[in-house]
């Protein structure tokens, strides 16, 4: 029998990878001569680089860069040398959790992603992943894009400068000492918002308050991001103002698309897409899925079930384990997910749970149970 192991990391536990080994573990105890293959699994979020450097093969590296105030950070980024792909989370160097209380969206900047791609593009990365949730910036990717050498000016010709208050300033754009290498690069952003770029529905309205923006900001803001790209239509030729997506990040999805002609796609799809996903579930009979907490936001699209609709489609039977399930989760059942399981055995405290061990033991034991079960019925048919 051919089973598929896809299961999203145990947050605090067990990563993506180390739980899938572990219902691998689990499978062939019960049933040896299965072929069973383990692939990453992540929705582009907080964690999805570690899941598929480690999945991949690649090994993560930290370069310092600009944060997104004043302080340098050290940032992680995952290589794939066999393929020359990077991955990236924009968090790790423009993430709202490195500014904490200290939220100024005007001087907030995507400078430290810009030069976490040039590192990468000394490291001979021509593919990037990138997920763009996180950040603590509106400043349209102006950032980012100086880093890599466009240049952004005010009418007097000078530097209007690298955040969201330098945007209300930008005339012009002088591309003369863009890196080079960008025209041999693609760029996959994993990106689960379709808001636009600018109006009451975009970048500054509606995620603008929770970095800061406050309301007698919001329409100065709003007006400065329509300028610029006004700016950058006319200086480019590009117009993805009204794209899905653009307002990721305050506007990092409308940089992505205009200046580095970036293919913004739901994490999980982009996730699934990298290890090969589709190609792994054909002649499959059984899936193995799963995360942290299943409940009913895990059936509105989260990576699980993102899994069990593939699945679905090579006719593979799926199966989710959790740490914990709650009320909602039987929405699971109806989007792919034919049974769920908690893999805790006995009446636990929270910390013992949690630790790597224990969820680990836990993970192999659930699993062999199951695939027992399983055997024992295609055994009786």
């Amino acid at each position: 029998m051919k089973v598929v192991v896809a299961i999203d990391s145990l947050k605090g536990s067990l990563t993506s990878m180390e739980a899938g080994r572990a219902i691998q573990e689990g499978v062939l105890r019960a049933a040896p001569d299965s072929e069973v293959i383990v692939r990453p699994l992540a929705d582009g979020g907080e964690g999805t680089t570690e899941a598929l450097v480690e999945g991949l093969g690649g090994e993560m590296v930290h370069v310092q860069v600009h944060g997104p105030l004043e302080s340098k950070v050290t940032a992680g980024y995952g290589v794939i040398k066999e393929t020359g792909t990077a991955v990236m989370e924009m968090a790790a160097a423009a993430g709202i959790i490195l500014v904490g209380k200290d939220k100024r969206p005007l001087d907030a900047t995507t400078y430290g992603v810009g030069e976490m791609i040039r590192d990468a593009l000394g490291r001979e990365c021509r593919n990037f992943i990138i997920g763009i949730g996180g950040s603590a910036t509106n400043d349209g990717g102006i950032g980012m894009l100086t880093a890599l050498g466009y240049e952004f000016l005010d009418k007097d010709g000078n530097a209007a400068g690298i955040g969201a208050g330098a945007l209300k300033d930008v005339a012009s754009i002088r591309t003369d000492h863009v890196l080079p290498e960008l025209k041999e690069c693609s760029f996959r952003i994993a990106c689960d918002v379709n808001n636009p770029l600018c109006g009451t529905n975009g970048a500054t309205y509606i995620y603008g308050p929770q970095k800061g923006v406050t309301e007698d900001l919001r329409a100065e803001l709003d007006q400065a991001l329509g300028s610029y790209a006004e700016v950058t239509k006319k200086c480019l030729g590009t117009d993805f103002a009204e794209s899905p997506g653009a307002g990721a990040a305050g506007g990092l999805g409308f940089a992505f698309l205009s200046y580095l002609h970036a293919d913004l796609q739901p994490g999980i799809g982009l996730v699934m897409d990298a290890v090969e996903m589709e190609k792994t579930m054909e002649g499959a009979e059984l899936v193995f899925t799963g995360e942290g907490c299943l409940d009913h936001q895990t059936a509105m699209g989260k990576a699980p079930v993102g899994v069990a609709k593939l699945a679905k489609k090579y006719g593979a039977k799926v199966i989710a384990l959790a740490g914990a399930v709650v009320d909602g989760a039987e929405k699971c059942n109806e989007n792919g997910i034919d049974a769920y399981f908690p893999i805790i055995r006995k009446i636990v405290t929270l910390d013992e749970a949690m630790d790597a061990g224990n969820a680990r033991q836990n993970m192999v034991s659930t699993a062999e149970q199951i695939m027992r079960l399983v055997t024992a019925v295609s055994a009786a048919e």
